[in-house]
């Protein structure tokens, strides 16, 4: 291994040379699907933030690039833009700084071959506040006569102030005409956001802009309980679609939970309210088809933070409950080339998703280690493989469909995304897409490019379990020496590694690290049956399945078993606690960010409490008496009860403004080992759950590569 002398300056020109790779954010298609416009992020290390490129190209009939742009544009300060249906114009909100420091936002409007037509300073507006442009409720979308916007924004707070205040002399003799008058006493009134990384967001409202005018108007008609996102104009423009999220008995963390209370709405300009979803639902990503059928995500509004899918449509006229074109799941279903479809587990579908005959729809899930891309078939439910450029295996997520050309972005762990078109043959030939090359490769050190991915599947072979297989991926530098390991779960626990490229995957193969990334039962892409397996077995049933892997990994693969350590972040940190206690004399070091470490504990902290009551096995309620059993159950599922058999050297990178996971979860167990003599570090971060602002996400894998190595035997 490294010398310590020179060990972090390696790891630093690792992180380095990684962070100069681009990832593709976004990109569309022009109606003609003759160009296209691509969204690139790179993390710019001297600014300590991403940075965001528009790059576009032009394509011949035979779908091959003609001309590329020689530099990107930098439209960093862009938080959304959208074109107008017939692309006339451009609408950008954007996000500035003044003179004084403080932040401004403004609408855009661009007309093509015009530059520059409307610039309107929302904040000077005060009609709302900070406009959405996070995933969950975020949307800025045209009217299809090019003369409105829709967007989604805070919804303005009211005034207050204190019970007793001085009021200036002037202010004392006005009476009547402006702003309602101040409230007294409430500004201390706690108002609940909807948590991890959508701080900050209490309730929203939906707002029109009239181009010509500039005129804006905010809405009415959905109940004040309710909060809405994903907003888009209905094709006659009378009125908009959207989701509105329940906000009582109280907001649960949005961000990566698909089980949130929800419904479709229909809210005309004039403030008339429909509910076109079925009661007790979660839904999300309601798309229109061209003929004003519109269809969208939907599943059961309890259970697991995320699980699988239906596809539903709502025929226009109609008002029956909404027929199902893709049913959620239980194990695999075949597609029409006789492969397995394990159900739809994401979490929206693409802006544009309709074949030119609008018979078929275009989407892309997680299925088992990579991300596939599918046709269906409205009338009659039935899947279709698209094959991935040159049948490689890999990640293929499609970004945009126009005229029968779809547009995608293909990577693996050894090969950063590069954009792909190709044209979308007739039903039944969905795998004989013909891809081309639209973006250029990036060049990746090495030894990645030389470096072998191998697709395992692991079986419990005693047990009656009705779930009994999983999977896992592994990342190995050629190398001729036995390799370290790290074990490495994801987080979720009802999330999954996909075969893509992966920074941090990347770093650890550089610095000659073997990487096992596991799919434990309860992982997404696999069916239903599987994520629903784990609820009441955590600690248990992920628990062993990643024991299995690491056994399998060193039995089959060139690893060094007295080398083995562990990574992990939320439920990944979850089971790298348990397994280090559980298994003192297999794992030799270990990183763990944000970890759970006491599930009782952090049911009454975390913005997710019902991850807590449902991953124990029960129904998740706030109501009546609490449940001393509920608690012992906790309790008893946690890593805290194994911690006093930790042996291995333990680095913590928490988050102090973690809403998730609060950090004292972490430094709960931090003590504790310490107590107990294991050599132990903290590193505490002012971010996230997700510790990705780039300062600390370079300084958190710098350290958690520098503790592998420095503490390996």
């Amino acid at each position: 291994m490294l010398k310590m002398s020179s060990q972090i300056e390696t790891i630093v020109n690792a992180y380095k040379t990684l962070s100069k790779i681009p990832t593709v954010t976004g990109g569309r298609l022009n109606n003609a699907a003759n160009k296209i416009s691509s969204v690139q992020s790179v993390r710019n290390i001297d600014k300590g933030k991403n940075s965001k490129y528009l790059y576009n190209y032009v394509l011949d009939d035979n779908l091959n690039v003609i001309c590329r742009t020689d530099y990107g544009v930098d439209i960093s300060n862009e938080l959304l833009s959208a074109v107008s249906p017939k692309e006339t114009f451009k609408a950008v909100i954007r996000e500035e700084k003044d003179n004084k420091d403080t932040k401004k936002q403004y609408l855009e409007i661009w007309r093509l071959n015009a530059g520059l037509t409307n610039c309107i300073d929302l904040t000077a507006l005060d009609i709302h506040g900070d406009v959405y442009a996070d995933s969950e409720f975020g949307s800025l979308d045209w009217s299809q006569d090019e003369t409105a916007v829709v967007y989604v924004a805070e919804r303005k707070l009211k005034k207050s102030e204190p019970y007793i205040k001085r009021s200036k002399a002037e202010d004392a003799s006005k009476s009547g005409g402006g702003d309602p008058a101040p409230k007294k006493g409430e500004e201390y009134v706690y108002r609940q956001d909807w948590g991890e990384q959508l701080v900050g967001k209490h309730l929203s409202v939906v707002v029109v802009c009239k181009i010509e005018s500039e005129a804006f108007s905010v809405l009415e008609g959905l109940p004040e309980s309710c909060c809405p996102g994903q907003v888009r104009f209905a094709p006659d423009g009378k009125s908009v679609v959207g989701v509105a999220w329940e906000t009582e008995p109280r907001r649960l963390g949005l961000i990566f939970c698909t089980n949130r209370p929800s419904f479709i709405f229909d809210l005309t300009l004039d403030g008339q309210l429909t509910k076109l979803s079925a009661e007790s639902k979660a839904v999300r990503s309601p798309r229109f088809r061209p003929n004003g059928d519109l269809v969208w995500l939907q599943r059961a509004a309890d259970g697991p933070h995320h699980a699988c899918h239906a596809l539903v449509i709502k025929r226009k006229g109609q008002s029956e409950v909404s027929p199902i074109i893709i049913d959620i799941v239980q194990t695999e279903i075949a597609t029409a080339q006789s492969k397995p479809f394990h159900g739809l587990y994401n979490q929206g579908l693409p802006k544009n998703c309709f074949t030119k005959d609008s018979s078929r729809i275009v989407f892309s899930t997680p299925s088992v280690c990579d991300v596939k891309t599918y046709t269906v078939d409205i009338e009659n439910g039935k899947i279709a493989e698209i094959s991935s450029p040159d049948s490689r295996q890999g990640s293929l997520s499609v970004l945009d469909v126009k005229n029968d050309v779809i547009l995608a972005s293909f990577s693996d762990m050894l090969t950063p995304a590069q954009l792909y078109v190709g044209k979308l043959p007739g039903a039944g030939k969905e795998g004989e897409v013909k891809w081309n090359v639209v973006s250029e490769a990036v060049k990746v050190p090495e030894s990645l490019a030389s470096s072998t991915i191998r697709y395992l599947s692991h079986k419990h072979e005693s047990t009656d379990d009705a779930v009994k297989t999983f999977s896992s991926l592994y990342l190995a530098p050629k190398s001729s020496d036995k390799l370290p390991l790290i074990v490495w779960p994801h987080g979720g626990p009802h999330s999954a590694f996909v075969n893509s490229y992966s920074l941090e995957a990347a770093l650890f193969n550089m610095l000659g690290f073997a990487v096992l990334l596991i799919n434990y039962r309860g992982s997404v892409g696999s069916g239903e049956q599987s994520v629903t397996f784990l609820p009441k077995r955590v600690g248990t049933a992920d628990v062993l399945d990643c024991k299995l892997a690491t056994d399998d990994a060193i039995t089959k693969f060139n690893v060094d078993a007295k080398k083995i350590c562990l990574a992990g972040g939320s439920h990944g940190g979850f089971l790298v606690a348990h397994l280090s206690g559980q298994y003192p004399e297999t794992y030799y070091a270990v990183v763990s960010r944000n970890p759970v470490i006491d599930v009782a504990s952090m049911f009454n902290s975390s913005d997710i409490p019902d991850w807590c009551a449902v991953e124990a096995g029960f129904p998740f309620t706030e109501k009546g008496k609490p449940s001393e059993d509920e608690l012992l159950t906790m309790r008893r599922c946690s890593p805290l009860v194994h911690v006093h058999k930790v042996k291995a050297p333990t680095a913590f990178m928490l988050g102090k403004g973690d809403k998730r996971v609060p950090h004292y979860q972490g430094l709960e167990m931090a003590r504790r080992l310490k107590a107990n003599g294991v050599e132990t570090r903290v590193y505490m971060y002012d971010d996230n759950h997700s510790l990705s602002s780039l300062p600390h996400e370079m300084d958190q894998l710098i350290n958690s590569a520098s503790w592998l190595l420095e503490h390996l035997p």
